[in-house]
């Protein structure tokens, strides 16, 4: 989905911007482990919001979604660094955000590496199909939220668990009710990804929380992501600071 210049242009905002050292925090996994997230709720002008707003993204997923109008729910940048990078355990995303007041299910996320994720630095794991099972049961384990396992052993035993290996330039858009999973990261190789979701704007949220309520979404050309000179420049991205998200419990000194 995405070329090779493309995939420069995101790795320079990651890897020389401040974003992670100012922005990020560490989400522990209960195995002595945690993932680097930095997350924020608008895509302001840098590179790694116009790739949030270009045709290519905004046009697959409003599709995905069934036409109607999408708005950025927020943004990740997950870092699972070489041999520290910790799990996500099993969940549905809708599992946290049914908490923020969105009713339904109408949200979707685009996975984006920047680096090959395999199954050695903890790719992610997919259950194809199982968004037709409906919001699972989640339970509060170490700082995050985790499927009922009893009910994910038997999702399993009739959608058999995926290993979504991918290149950079590759995306992934999964359902907010896919149950997925990602192992640590115990190789030598990074594995950094970016990830855009969206809500329907006919789902806008019915009580304020840490994501954003339905704001319009401006689309630029898909050319827009190589010509962007803005690397470094964060103005109006809003930043998440974990202290106020009640679905996690995180470690800012990531």
């Amino acid at each position: 989905m995405f070329d090779e210049e493309e995939i420069c242009q995101m790795k320079k905002v990651l890897e020389d911007s401040d974003m992670a050292q100012k922005y990020g925090y560490g989400l522990p996994d209960g195995q002595g482990k945690q993932a680097g997230l930095v997350i924020w709720s608008h895509p302001g002008d840098d590179v790694t919001g116009i790739v949030s707003r270009s045709e290519k993204v905004v046009d697959t997923c409003q599709e995905l979604l069934g036409g109607g109008e999408i708005y950025h729910y927020h943004a990740k940048f997950v870092r699972k660094d070489a041999y520290t990078g910790g799990s996500f355990l099993w969940h549905q995303d809708y599992g946290y955000w049914y908490k923020n007041g969105n009713l339904f299910p109408d949200l979707l996320t685009i996975f984006i590496p920047v680096d090959i994720s395999d199954q050695t630095n903890g790719c992610l794991q997919i259950l194809p199909g199982s968004h037709k099972c409906g919001r699972i049961d989640h339970f509060p384990v170490a700082g995050q939220n985790q499927c009922d396992l009893e009910r994910v052993k038997q999702i399993i035993e009739r959608h058999p668990i995926k290993h979504v290996e991918m290149d950079p330039g590759d995306a992934l858009i999964f359902h907010s009710n896919v149950i997925h999973t990602s192992a640590p990261n115990n190789s030598p190789n990074r594995r950094w990804a970016l990830l855009y979701s969206y809500n329907l704007r006919s789902n806008d949220p019915v009580f304020k929380h840490h994501h954003p309520n339905y704001t319009p979404l401006e689309k630029v050309p898909n050319a827009a992501i190589k010509e962007c000179r803005n690397y470094i420049d964060f103005t109006g991205k809003d930043f998440l600071d974990p202290s106020v998200d009640k679905t996690v419990k995180a470690d800012k000194g990531q």
